[in-house]
C-alpha cells in the first residue's frame, strides 16, 4: 500500500468516527475536531498528489474550496443524523423529503467541485485542475461508498 493509500485509509477512519460521533448527537466539538483533522490529512494528500507546493494561486483557491466543502459536509452529517433518528418510522412522504434533501446535497457538492475545477484551470492550468477534480472525485466516491456500506437500506430491518 503506497503512502497516499495509507493516508486515505486514515482519513476514512476519521470520517467514520466523526459520523458515529454525530449520530450520537451530542459532541459537536468532536465532530468539528474530526472534520479539521480530515481537512489537514486531505490537504497533505492533495499536496502529495499534485506536488505543487509553490502554486500560491491554487492553494488560495483550495482553501476557499475547503471552507465551502466543510459546510456541505456538515449538512451531509445532519442528513445522516436525520436518517438514523428516523429510520424505521419514515413513511412515504418523509422518505421522499429525505431523498430530495440527499439529491440536492449531492448536486451541491458536485457543482462545487465543478466550479473550483474551472477556477483552478484559470489560475493554475488544465492539468492541475484535472488532478484536483480527479482527486476530489476519488475521495468523494470512496466516502460515498463507505457511507452507503455503513447505513442500512430503507426497510432493510423490519421492526
Amino acid at each position: 500500500m503506497n503512502l497516499m493509500s495509507k493516508k486515505f485509509v486514515l482519513v476514512l477512519g476519521f470520517l467514520i468516527v466523526a459520523s458515529n460521533v454525530s449520530l450520537a448527537q451530542s459532541y459537536q466539538e468532536e465532530v468539528d475536531m474530526y472534520q479539521a483533522v480530515f481537512g489537514m490529512e486531505k490537504k497533505a494528500m492533495t499536496l502529495e498528489f499534485l506536488n505543487n507546493e509553490d502554486d500560491v494561486a491554487f492553494w488560495a483557491l483550495y482553501d476557499e474550496y475547503e471552507v465551502e466543502r466543510k459546510l456541505l459536509g456538515q449538512k451531509r452529517l445532519q442528513i445522516l443524523v436525520n436518517y438514523a433518528n428516523n429510520y424505521g418510522v419514515m413513511g412515504d412522504e418523509e422518505t421522499d423529503q429525505l431523498m430530495k434533501v440527499v439529491m440536492t446535497q449531492k448536486k451541491s457538492l458536485d457543482k462545487l467541485i465543478d466550479t473550483y475545477y474551472k477556477k483552478i484551470k484559470k489560475s493554475s492550468g488544465s492539468k492541475v485542475a484535472a488532478q484536483f477534480y480527479q482527486l476530489e472525485n476519488y475521495i468523494l466516491g470512496a466516502i460515498r461508498l463507505k457511507i452507503m456500506d455503513t447505513i442500512p437500506f430503507f426497510d432493510e430491518f423490519e421492526y
